[in-house]
């Protein structure tokens, strides 16, 4: 891990639901500007941690940090205004929306228009309103749909889609981005695609916090990788210590390492 110190700290997180402890005492650093992957076997609890650091949830047990601040128990959109964005599983857009609009629509915590402003058509507004969909535009060129901004969702390959859920998360201007699963569904080559754009927003200086189950992706990006088991963190450590960690590839790596 780098020495830039966390831009994310869980400290003995636990969330349980019922008699079902889904995550019990995780503690995690995330470094500024690092890649950090969570991994292990289906029912780990990776998305409930996901789910747990950007609001979804609220915690049992344990605390989170986030730039300093506590966040413990914080509404999502108050985190996502302090500057953490994060994608799904399953790809969540807008689908009565155009590609454009849906990242329009992502910056709601970026912009100060009011109700009143925009019915009187006040100066300001016309002019964040022309500022929001530049903003939209470079962000799509950026990911590299640009030509499919007037594209309903439906109609992009499932790459595409996934593209589009990172120029949303991008518009929020965030400091963090966790993205779950970007690689499923995908073939090879769009994962190879994935795996670039993933470095193109590390050299912007974000930090990336992923859950993935393509270790070609996991091996290529990461910078620190943690793994979950049942709920636990088993192992922790650079790609080259996870890879040969006996106790890991006995839960998850397997035939694979």
């Amino acid at each position: 891990m780098t020495s830039n110190g966390p831009a994310l700290v869980t400290d003995a997180i636990t969330m349980q639901f019922g008699g079902l402890i889904a995550v019990s005492r995780v503690s995690l650093r995330f470094a500024v500007g690092d890649v950090t992957a969570i991994i292990g076997p289906n029912g780990a609890g990776k998305t409930t941690t996901f789910n747990v650091i950007s609001g979804l949830l609220t915690p049992t047990a344990g605390r989170i940090e986030f730039l300093g601040t506590d966040i413990t128990g914080w509404a999502p959109h108050r985190i996502a205004a302090l500057g953490l964005a994060r994608t799904f599983q399953n790809v969540q857009l807008f689908p009565n929306l155009n590609v454009v609009e849906n990242v329009i629509a992502s910056r709601y915590c970026r912009t100060r228009s009011t109700f009143a402003g925009a019915v009187l058509g006040l100066p300001r507004e016309r002019a964040e309103r022309r500022r929001t969909r530049e903003v939209a535009e470079e962000l799509l060129a950026w990911v590299g749909i640009a030509d499919k901004r007037l594209l309903m969702p439906g109609e992009l390959p499932y790459g595409d889609q996934r593209r589009l859920e990172i120029a949303r998360a991008l518009a929020t201007e965030p400091r963090l981005v966790m993205l779950d699963e970007p690689s499923a569904g995908m073939v090879p080559s769009e994962a190879r695609g994935l795996i670039d754009l993933i470095g193109k927003l590390k050299e912007r200086g974000l930090t990336i916090l992923l859950i993935e189950h393509n270790m070609n992706v996991v091996m290529s990006i990461s910078d620190w990788i943690a793994v979950l088991n049942f709920g636990q963190k088993i192992a922790e450590g650079t790609p080259a210590a996870v890879r040969t960690n006996a106790e890991v590839i006995e839960a998850y790596l397997g035939a694979e390492a």
